[in-house]
């Protein structure tokens, strides 16, 4: 997958983030930043989804279970934390998303850092 592609995407996407973290500052609840990203993203005229619903199967048969991811913008899975570090586990999780719906790209950002965390992985 060639990164160019998201790139602009990505920029904007960042750089609302670092606003949204210089507007609420660090430590926060995750659903905080969460609400805060997304409008930051629609006043920019950038279109997401938030909260977006995963469904799980298992065996071809739709289960009762979903994930729950925080944001998708595009084709751009963006996962927000709000934790003292992150961890492999965060990780992780991002990757299943990305392995589950086929998204080429993933952004990992942890609000509950002094500075902005900001992690892109590619599927």
């Amino acid at each position: 997958m060639d990164a160019r592609i998201y790139k602009d995407l990505v920029y904007q996407i960042v750089g609302a983030a670092m606003e949204v973290h210089n507007e609420l500052n660090w430590g926060l609840l995750e659903q905080v930043y969460n609400e805060a990203l997304y409008r930051e993203l629609k006043n920019k005229g950038i279109d997401s989804q938030c909260e977006v619903s995963l469904p799980c199967y298992y065996k071809g048969e739709l289960m009762d279970k979903y994930y729950r991811l925080d944001m998708v913008v595009g084709d751009i899975i963006v996962e927000l934390k709000s934790v003292t570090e992150l961890t492999s586990a965060h990780r992780a999780q991002l990757f299943n998303y990305l392995r589950l719906t086929l998204k080429p790209m993933g952004i990992l950002f942890n609000f509950g850092e002094e500075s902005l965390r900001t992690e892109r992985y590619f599927f």
